[in-house]
């Protein structure tokens, strides 16, 4: 069964899940892997299909980019490293909106 879960979502349930600390520096990755692999000031919508086991997510891949060869991509096969995602389990797939700007 596949399950969508948002960007927001993921940093709702880092907060509920690792407490303050634990979402800082889930933040904190979030904005190195944005600043280490694509322009900021752009925005994109990037979607991924991982399977979640463990609290963590696995095996993802891109399945849509709303702005290829800019690095969005890359930036959120980063960020699923570091996401927290709870008790779930089974494949999902990750939306992540980049809003740009910054």
């Amino acid at each position: 069964m596949q399950k969508a879960i948002s960007l927001i979502g993921g940093i709702a349930l880092s907060f509920a899940l690792t407490g303050a600390a634990g979402a800082a520096s889930f933040q904190e990755s979030m904005a190195k892997c944005l600043t280490k692999n694509a322009n900021t000031r752009d925005s994109a919508t990037v979607m991924l299909q991982c399977t979640a086991a463990g609290g963590k997510l696995a095996g993802c891949s891109v399945v849509s980019d709303s702005a290829p060869g800019k690095g969005f991509d890359k930036a959120a096969l980063c960020v699923a490293e570091a996401m927290p995602i709870g008790d779930k389990s089974g494949d999902v797939k990750i939306p992540m909106r980049f809003p740009g700007g910054a």
